[in-house]
Parts: structure tokens; sequence; C-alpha cells
């Protein structure tokens, strides 16, 4: 999922209680909830690093206790700050008589559950790797005893409903104590508990109802007739909002054939021309493409590559292109069909070497 939701996560579920049980609870779990994708500072060493690091070590359960030992060293650092700048004495202005009763004491602070504080940040990091599960670029959980990417791929990468649910929660409660200012009510120490539990029960429960139909579109597409081709396998992409919308993708022998299903009238819209990919031929640029970095990290983690030799440019270069078929498809916010994300290309000289990687359009320098 985008940083937005991953942060509000961490919020939300730290007001459906855990707050009231430690100090900087809050903090803590959204910061963790968003802390896997640190992994995006390798876009510093150019976008080939970047893709193969995505979703990595930060995103494995391997991971998950170092980096949570990581966010409470950094709360820890905060509160010992803080601590050190509030409890510093004040000095007494010395023009004025010493009075016990107004000279300012040093301030306590109530003592904070830092095992509490540790716990809390394991749960808003499985947060941020249980919201990345549910979209199609999938993660590796279990890295390195199991390298298999899962994915459940029943929610798209940026969910508006999940999205207003979460920022319902965290705003609902402040609206609702001014109303509540206005009548002249006491202000709850904690508010927005209800709020923040209702929000998370009603996510699972559009998580239930996607599981649901992207079952039935997987379905779906398995049973569909496409000229009596054999299906070998099939898959299904979410579309944002409406859970009974879905691309999917079956291969056969000899191609791939894309569908667009609607679940709730159970009906899977194709075209023979325009949804057809065939599979492209293995040239020899091809193979030396695929053992490049950007080939090998690709190959690695793509489930439905299509690698494409499209001859020779104008600088006398041959292309050959990465695209994966699960991207292949246009939604509110991308345009898939026209530039479909994740997608990659090297360059070969007359040599058949490598002579140039791009990543999304950008160069691998």
């Amino acid at each position: 999922m985008e940083p937005i939701t991953h942060l509000m996560t961490g919020a939300v579920l730290a007001r459906s209680g855990f707050n009231r049980k430690a100090a900087y609870a809050t903090a803590t779990m959204t910061l963790a909830a968003e802390a896997p994708d640190l992994d995006t500072l390798w876009s510093i060493r150019g976008p080939i690093a970047a893709f193969q690091h995505h979703r990595g070590w930060t995103h494995t359960l391997l991971g998950l206790p170092f980096e949570a030992a990581l966010i409470v060293g950094a709360i820890w650092l905060f509160h010992r700050w803080r601590s050190q700048r509030n409890e510093a004495p004040q000095q007494p202005d010395p023009t004025l008589p010493y009075d016990p009763t107004t000279t300012p004491l040093p301030r306590h602070h109530a003592p904070i559950r830092w095992g509490l504080l540790y716990g809390f940040s394991l749960i808003a990091l499985l947060s941020h790797l249980l919201l990345d599960w549910t979209n199609n670029y999938g993660l590796r959980p279990f890295f390195p005893f199991n390298p298999h990417w899962y994915a459940g791929s029943i929610v798209f990468i940026f969910e508006p409903i999940i999205f207003l649910l979460l920022l319902l929660a965290l705003i609902a409660p402040s609206l609702f104590g001014l109303i509540s200012s206005e009548v002249g009510a006491r202000k709850q120490a904690f508010r927005g508990r209800g709020w923040a539990i209702f929000a998370l029960v009603a996510i699972v429960a559009l998580w239930t109802l996607r599981f649901v139909e992207h079952a039935e579109a997987l379905q779906l597409a398995q049973s569909t007739d496409y000229n009596g081709a054999r299906v070998s396998r099939v898959f299904a992409s979410p579309y944002p909002v409406n859970p009974f919308h879905w691309q999917t993708v079956a291969e056969t022998p000899q191609f791939y054939q894309l569908a667009t299903v609607d679940t709730l009238n159970s009906v899977v819209a194709t075209s023979t021309q325009a949804d057809i990919i065939y599979k492209p031929p293995t040239t020899i640029a091809t193979l030396v493409a695929k053992r490049s970095w950007l080939g090998e990290a690709y190959l690695d983690w793509s489930q439905y590559p299509v690698v494409t030799d499209i001859g020779t440019n104008e600088e006398g270069l041959t292309a050959v292109t990465f695209r994966d078929l699960r991207f292949f498809y246009d939604t509110p916010f991308l345009a898939g069909r026209e530039k479909p994300p994740l997608s990659g290309t090297v360059y070969l000289n007359a040599d058949r070497r490598i002579v140039r990687m791009e990543m999304d359009g950008r160069i691998q320098h």
C-alpha cells in the first residue's frame, strides 16, 4: 500500500486501545507501520537497485524484531532528550526573594513501559506486511528460508475506501470533540477508540468481501472458453473501490488472454484481438537480457513476465523489454495498457553486450 495508508493504519491501531497502555504508543505504532518502506533508500543507487531490494529484508518476519528495536530506540532517544529539556532546573530571578510556594520544582514523568512499546511496534510492523500482502505486488515474508513471493491480490495499491475509513477514524473524534466542548461536556483523556475499532472492523469486512469476490473472479476466468485453448493458470488483479470489478490473466500454451470480470453479474468481457498477448519468441538478445542485473531481479519477482525482443532502435541498439501482465490494465490512477508500471528495458549493442538498462524509464547509471 502507499505510505499514507500505512501511517494512518498505525495511528488508528494505537487509538483502538494501545495508547491507553503506554506513553508514546501512538508515535511508536505510527512510525512502525511505515518503517519497512525504509528500503526505498536503495533508490539512491539507482532504479534497478531500488526495484531489487523493494519489499526485501525490511518486509520479512526475520527483519521485524530488528526494526521494532530501531523504532523503540528512536523513541527512547526522543524521550531522553525531552526529559532532559523539561527537567532542567529553572534559575530563579535573583532580584526577587525566594518563595518556596512559587519556585518551580523538577517535573516528573509517568513511567514508560518499554516492553509494551516494543510489542506494539511489532504489531504495527505486522500490519504493514498484511497491507502489502493484500495487493498484487506481493512480498516475501519468509525470506531467506523461503524466497517465494506471496500476494493476496484483493486490494488495489491505493484503496479509497480504506483510506477514507482510516481518515474518518482519525478526524471524527476531533470534530465531535469540538461539538462537545460547545455544550460544556467534559473532555475525554483518550478519544476515538470506538471510531478506530469501527474503521478496523470495516476494513476487515471489506477484505473478506474482496477475498470472496477474488476467488469468484478466478473461477470465472478459469472456466471461460478461450477459443478452445487449454488454460494452465489464471490470475486476478483488483480495481479500486469496486469489489466486483477485476482484471484477469489466463495463460495458455501459446498466449495470455486478458479479460475484465464482473463478479456481481458473472460476466467475463474480453476481446480476441486487443486482449490477446502472444508469447514472444526466445532470441539471443532475450537470453542475454534475462541474465542481466535487471533481468534476474525481474524474473525473480514477476509472476507473469513477458520478455520481448523489439528489434533495433535508431541508435543501433537491440532493445529487450520486461513487462508483468498483472499490471497491464487501466485504472483511474494509472494507464497500464499504454505505459505498464514496473516495466524494464535492456539495451544491447551489435556484439550482444549490455550497454544500458532502464526501469520505468529511469536509466541505471
